[in-house]
C-alpha cells in the first residue's frame, strides 16, 4: 500500500540507534516500512486508524517488533517530524 504522507525532519533517540545498531536493523529499513503504510505490529484497530490519519491529517504510529522489544515511528500530525523512539522513550 502507498500511504502517501510525508515524514518531515527524520529524528532517532539515541537510545533507540543504540538498540537498533545492536539488534542488526537498520533505521532507514523501518522508516522505508512506516512511509509505505506498513504499520507493523498494531492492531486492526489501530491500522485503520493509521489510515484514517494519513488521509486526515493526523498522527500515525507503526510498532515494529524488533530483538524482543518493539520500536515506534511516530509521524507529527502537522508532517514536520518523524521520530524514531523506544516504547519507554515516549
Amino acid at each position: 500500500m502507498e500511504a502517501g504522507f510525508k515524514l518531515g525532519e527524520v529524528v532517532c533517540t539515541p537510545a533507540a540507534l543504540i538498540f537498533l545498531e545492536e539488534a542488526g536493523v537498520s533505521p532507514a529499513s523501518l522508516l522505508r516500512r512506516h512511509a509505505s503504510g506498513d504499520w507493523g505490529d498494531v492492531s486492526e484497530v489501530a491500522a485503520k486508524e493509521n489510515e484514517f490519519s494519513v488521509k486526515e491529517g493526523y498522527r500515525i504510529l507503526s510498532r515494529y517488533p524488533v530483538g524482543g522489544e518493539h520500536v515506534w515511528i511516530i509521524t507529527k500530525a502537522d508532517r514536520s517530524a518523524t521520530t524514531i523512539l523506544l516504547p519507554k522513550e515516549y
